[in-house]
């Protein structure tokens, strides 16, 4: 966790240096964003929920942390209005910092002992082929690849990394794209573009603190996940047959209900594997998003350059295909076994949880 949110602190620091001395490399900026990405704090903090928390709360409790991210996603671009591009940007590397601060002297070990223990003997009993140098750094070499093959590891996990693949290609696409979109087609202005983040964030927090834990106990996490895409396929084709700023408000706001897949997809996973295992599947999971986040973007760029004359959507051609991407995806999660991708049927959806204030443990 300490290692990864210090990353993160690198991109922010190269941007503030580059307004206060013009002649730095940009190339800087961007190795450093790029380096951020090594290490995900993001998937090891996922972990720690995972360690703590019952099945049937870790949902709910992935939901609280992106719900954090929609407060900032509501409240940056209003900054942005008040604040000068100088000062957001030292204003957004004090907040790091204090984040840093608090991971490295606050934030308590979530991980039991016992479990730790199992951890450091499993590591042990993998290396323990090693006979040369060569055996040592074809260990090296191969452990990122040989922890994705967790993916691969059954039925419901190749389903969800499927699913995770397409929805996650359209999400990212929508991310980076839809700005661009609505500036050069629908006309938005900055005080458009920021009205539509607040929104955005302000139901996103309603979605991940009010819906998502009365929605996951009522239907459980498959069908919440079934849900969620098909929000996420009808709002990408609001996307592409938007004609107004209005339509294009809405669906971005019903968009939010789509963010309830992520904080499910990771619980369901999280159910699934062994305690010591919780970073190895949320860090494979992390790492498929990331891919998804790279493909995504370039694939949708390519369907608008070459559908952007089509007579039948036009340039909004490539949220109707993003439509399509997450009716597979609503497919998969459809054929989800259910007695494993519901916590209520988890066999340990009753086991005794640590707490991380000390207090012993707990039947949940």
């Amino acid at each position: 966790m300490r290692i990864g949110v210090g990353l993160s602190l690198l991109a922010p620091l190269n941007l503030v240096l580059m307004q206060l001395y013009p002649n730095i490399d940009p190339f800087l900026y961007y190795a450093s964003h790029a380096i951020s990405g090594a290490i995900s704090w993001m998937a090891v903090a996922l972990s720690a929920i995972s360690d703590v928390m019952p099945p049937v709360w870790r949902a709910p409790s992935f939901g609280l942390v992106l719900a954090g991210f929609s407060m900032g996603f509501a409240v940056s671009p209003i900054l942005a209005v008040f604040m000068s591009h100088l000062a957001i940007s030292m204003f957004s590397l004090i907040i790091l910092i204090a984040g840093f601060v608090f991971v490295c002297f606050y934030m308590p070990e979530t991980l039991s002992s016992e479990a730790a223990r199992k951890a450091k003997l499993n590591r042990f009993a993998e290396m323990s082929v090693i006979e040369s140098e060569f055996d040592m750094w074809k260990y090296y070499a191969m452990r990122p690849i040989n922890d994705l093959l967790i993916l691969n590891r059954n039925k419901l996990f190749r389903l969800m990394s499927a699913l995770a693949f397409f929805s996650g290609c359209v999400g990212s696409a929508d991310l980076a794209l839809f700005i661009y979109y609505v500036e050069e087609n629908l006309g938005f202005n900055a005080k458009d573009i920021a009205m539509l983040f607040l929104m955005r964030g302000l139901s996103g927090i309603f979605v991940q603190t009010v819906i998502l834990k009365p929605l996951n106990s009522f239907i459980g996490e498959r069908r919440v996940i079934m849900f969620a895409f098909s929000v996420g396929a009808l709002h990408n084709y609001l996307y592409g047959i938007a004609s107004s700023k209005r339509m294009f408000f809405i669906a971005s706001t019903i968009a939010t209900f789509t963010s309830m897949s992520f904080p499910t997809i990771s619980a369901i996973k999280a159910n699934n594997v062994d305690e010591i295992e919780q970073g190895r599947i949320q860090g494979a999971l992390y790492s498929l998003s990331s891919l998804a986040s790279a493909v995504g973007p370039i694939l949708l760029r390519y369907i608008y350059h070459r559908t952007k004359d089509n007579a039948l959507y036009g340039k909004g051609t490539m949220f109707v295909f993003g439509s399509g991407l997450y009716v597979i995806a609503t497919f998969c999660a459809y054929v989800l076994p259910e007695q494993k991708a519901n916590s209520k049927y988890s066999k340990n959806s009753s086991k005794t949880v640590s707490s991380i204030l000390g207090y012993g443990t707990s039947d949940v």
